[in-house]
Parts: structure tokens; sequence; C-alpha cells
């Protein structure tokens, strides 16, 4: 007889995580909204700004393995709660600060550390611990899907906000929203059950062994290359889409809808993935999600640039947006468990938010050379393809290593 109660208990746990993801990622992943009304209010550059936010592409890389081995060495409601409340600090800070140091430190370090510290592998290392190995996937697909519905929510609310209120009220109201998120971390970080805290491969050494271990095996450096070409990929458009539109001669309501059409798919695409991990292996899944993005972004280079153009783009690459970080972190945990999962993901996390910095700053730096993106999308799809083949040497266990018994 199935127990309702413990049914609810992981239900409402990874409700809770996903509802904080989708306040975190989706005041995160509407930020190219900004770019231009900043650009026409300060008079500062677009390169200017898109370094700004490439610098807090890479540090919401960087802050991730921080913030998970600190989750996994003194515990997880500090980290998130700091994490929430530097975000909307950073946030509310950036109209003050509207030069090209003080973006930098605003958008591209304050803003960005607060959000990868409330990020996925912080919050998909805490439920590891917390669920039985039989809900983990399921739960990172429906913690992703609330960063993709954050996306989805966020992009026209900022959108009608800046419309408004200009962008120094639209950041100082989703400064305020952030907060939201802070009641949240109570039901996220519980103790941990399912001798989830127990499992490691690295059985007495610590997490210097089990860095020793990841860093020397080749399927995990294939993840890391797999994934840095995918931040590439996320940066470029989160970034540069309200700019590709706008070059395009359409209004600014079609970026703000394609975004929140992409966050709206990856729902669907990150409940697939969490699926699919209990049928197929995450390679397979992740060489699928690539090798689509490559296809589309092809497709979308040949077709006519009107509002369907980006609303169908927008649907097909948000069905693998975020959708490839289930299937990443399953990988992980398979190769090496789960008691250092939150630091060995945010690692990964790392290197696709380098693949992010380079394609936020790229970006504007095509921009101004060649006055459009066409290069861009042409190195989007060559790296997309990359990824996609990157995935099928991994070798990648069945099932993920056995719990050391207490």
């Amino acid at each position: 007889m199935i127990d309702s109660r413990k049914t609810n208990s992981w239900l409402l746990i990874t409700l809770a995580a996903a509802a904080m993801l989708m306040i975190t990622m989706g005041a995160r992943q509407a930020q190219g909204l900004f770019v231009f009304p900043i650009s026409g209010s300060t008079g500062v550059s677009i390169v200017t700004i898109s370094f700004a936010m490439a610098v807090g592409q890479f540090m919401w890389g960087l802050a991730q393995p921080v913030a998970g081995a600190c989750a996994d060495r003194f515990g997880f409601a500090p980290v998130l709660i700091g994490g929430v409340l530097l975000l909307a600090v950073g946030t509310a800070l950036t109209p003050f600060f509207t030069t090209s140091s003080g973006f930098v430190v605003t958008i591209g370090i304050l803003s960005a550390m607060g959000s990868g510290a409330g990020s996925f592998s912080v919050m998909i290392g805490a439920l590891a611990r917390r669920l039985a190995p039989s809900e983990r996937a399921t739960a990172s697909g429906l913690i992703t899907g609330g960063g993709s519905f954050g996306q989805f929510l966020f992009a026209p609310i900022i959108q009608k906000m800046i419309s408004l209120w200009g962008w120094t009220g639209a950041m100082w109201s989703l400064s305020a929203i952030t907060l939201l998120a802070l009641p949240l971390v109570k039901s996220i970080a519980g103790p941990a059950g399912h001798g989830g805290a127990l499992a490691s491969t690295s059985r007495d050494g610590g997490m210097r062994a089990a860095l020793r271990t990841a860093l020397g095996n080749s399927s995990y450096w294939l993840l890391h290359g797999s994934f840095l070409t995918c931040g590439f990929h996320i940066a470029f458009l989160i970034t540069h889409l309200p700019g590709e539109v706008d070059l395009c001669g359409l209004p600014a309501s079609v970026a703000s809808w394609s975004l929140a059409i992409i966050g709206l798919a990856n729902i669907a695409g990150s409940f697939t993935a969490g699926w699919l991990l209990n049928h197929i292996r995450g390679k397979y899944i992740l060489f699928g999600m690539y090798g689509s993005r490559t296809l589309l972004i092809l497709l979308y280079l040949a077709a006519p640039k009107t509002e369907w153009t980006f609303y169908l783009m927008a649907l097909g690459l948000g069905f693998s947006w975020l959708g490839t970080a289930p299937p990443t972190a399953g990988v992980v945990g398979k190769l090496f468990g789960i008691r250092y999962l939150a630091t060995l993901y945010g690692l990964t996390m790392l290197s696709h938010q380098i693949g992010g910095f380079f394609g936020a700053w790229l970006g504007g730096l095509t921009f101004s050379y060649y006055g459009n993106y066409l290069w861009m999308w042409y190195a989007d799809a060559l790296f997309a393809a990359i990824a996609a083949l990157l995935n099928l040497p991994i070798r990648e266990p069945w099932l993920e290593p056995r719990a050391v018994p207490a």
C-alpha cells in the first residue's frame, strides 16, 4: 500500500525547490530585456553592457561549485538564504551604479552570484539527499521546469514593467520579487534521508578524494565540454535575442514573448527529460537535445524573419533549453554518487557558464563589429553539434553507486 503522506512529502519538497528556482532563474533569464533600455537611457554601449552580463554568466557558474561545497560542508539553508539576499541587493543597486564598472559589480557579480547560490546545483544536491533514488529523476525534471516557468512568467511581466516604469523601476520591482523565495528555504533544506548523505564513490577520503576521482575521469570532462557549449548557446540567446528581434524590425514584445515561449516549452522538455532518465541513458538524451538545437538554428537562418519564425524557433529550442540539466546531473550522480553532487555538478555548471561568458560577450562584440549577429548564429550551430557528439563516448553506468552502509 502506498503511503500518501510520503508521496505528498517528496512532492511538496520538490515543488518548493521548483518555486524557488522559478524566482532565481526567472529574474536572471530575463536580463537581456534590459540591454537596450539601459543603453538608451545611460549612454553606456551595448558592448559594455554585454560584457557586464558576460561576467554575470561566469560568476553565476563560479558561484555554483563554491555554493555547492559550502552546502555540502555547512548545510543548505544558509547558502540558499544568502543567495536570495545577494540577488535582491545586487538587483536593487543596479540603477545607482550606471557606469561600466558599476554594471560589472551589480549585474556581473552581486546579482549573478546570488542567483547562482540558489540555482541548479545546490537545489538538486539538496533534494538528492532527501529523496529516494526512484524519485530523483522526476524531481530534477520538476525543478528544472520551475526555472523554465520562471522565464515564461517573468519575461512578459518585466517587459511590461519596463514600458510602464522604465528600466530602473523594473529593476527595483524585480529586487522585491526575489525576496519571495526566502520562505521556501525551510521546505527545501531539511534533513537528509534514504541514505543520501552517505552515498559516495569516495568512502573515506571526503571531498578531496571525490574531486580527484571526478577530475581523473574522462567521461566527467566530456560532460564539461558539452555543457560549456550549451552555456555559450543559452547565454547568447537570452542576452541578444531582443537585439536580434530589433534588427529584424519587429516590436520588443516579440522578444519578451519568445523568451516566455522558451520557458513554457522547456517545462514540457524538462518533465520529458526527467521521465526519460528512468528509461534511457542520460548521454543519449543529451545527444538528442544538442543535435536538435543545431537543426533548429539552421532552419531559423533559412527562414524569413517574421514574428512567427521567432515564436516557432522559441518553441523548438525551448524544449531542450534547460532540459539538459536533469540528464547532466543524473550522469554525474551515476558516475560518482550523490554525497558531493552539489559540488561536482556545480563544477559542470561552472564550465557551462564559461561558455556563457563568451556567448554573451562575443555576441556584443559581433554586433558592434558587423552590425548583426550572423556569425554568432553560425558558431552557435557548430557548437551545438560538437556538444551532441561529445556525449556519445561517455561511459555512463546504468545505476548510481550504492550508499555506504552506516
